[in-house]
């Protein structure tokens, strides 16, 4: 993997993608609503340029998918076997908030698995990058990286930190949380706003992350790959398989990361 992408290049892209945010993020931005209800800033529309152009002028063979771009029709990408999964901006609404807990996402997604993700949060300059079969890090306001292992699965556990959503809180969630405590086990509850919940689990911060509400591939791809190369898994709340991309339907399933 590392012959096919170069890490320090994603890693600059994404710290541009999220010096573009920042550029907004002190400002008096306007919010427009999107045909879906979902927010969009200048900041969305900035990152996305920053990627997409780096993106297409040093790998033109491979496909992008973006939030912030034109969705590519099923019949014209059913057949990628390797494309670049984008999100410009994952937690707009974090950004709107202005609490800083949103990431700049930039996935590779080979036969159905994302195989390298950088996900960036420009509050705090906090890069995390996972490479399948080589590991993850993570590196803090440019420091050297610490090598990250999520650390044993909950269910061995007598104390379980929960991670979820800030935004997106669901009954489902509550349930969940409420399982756990009929097995036993000490519940301590975290909240963190976009693909950072992902990515606490890969760093160990967090057990488990029942993510009961809907996504999108682009909300996950990036950190998925994180969480796999820390030895976590990030698989489908119905069936225990992993999460698969570019479905016909890019909306991912109920999943939970363990």
């Amino acid at each position: 993997m590392k012959q096919s992408i170069d890490i320090s290049q994603l890693s600059r892209i994404s710290r541009e993608a999220g010096a573009a945010i920042l550029d907004v993020y002190g400002t008096e931005f306007s919010v427009d609503v999107k045909e879906d209800k979902s927010p969009l800033t200048e900041a969305d529309k900035r990152s996305n340029e920053v990627i997409v152009s780096a993106l297409a002028a040093r790998y033109p063979e491979i496909p992008v998918i973006s939030e912030e771009t034109r969705e590519v029709p099923y019949r014209e990408r059913k057949d990628w076997r390797r494309f670049w999964l984008v999100d410009p901006l994952d937690g707009t609404k974090e950004f709107i908030k202005r609490n800083g807990e949103f990431t700049v996402n930039i996935a590779l997604v080979e036969d159905g698995a994302p195989v390298a993700g950088f996900v960036y949060q420009p509050v705090g300059d906090r890069l995390y990058w996972g490479i399948a079969g080589e590991g993850a890090w993570l590196s803090v306001e440019g420091r050297d990286p610490i090598a990250l292992e999520g650390g044993d699965h909950y269910s061995g556990k007598g104390k379980v930190t929960v991670v979820a959503s800030r935004s997106h809180l669901t009954p489902e969630v509550e349930s969940f949380v409420s399982r756990l405590r009929d097995e036993g086990k000490e519940v301590e509850f975290l909240s963190a706003g976009s693909s950072l919940k992902i990515c606490l689990v890969a760093e160990g911060a967090a057990d488990v992350y029942p993510r009961l509400g809907p996504t999108m591939e682009w909300d996950t791809g990036a950190a998925h790959a994180v969480a796999v190369a820390a030895g976590r898994r990030v698989v489908s709340a119905e069936t225990g398989d992993p999460l698969v991309y570019n479905k016909e339907s890019l909306l991912n399933p109920f999943f939970i990361v363990e």
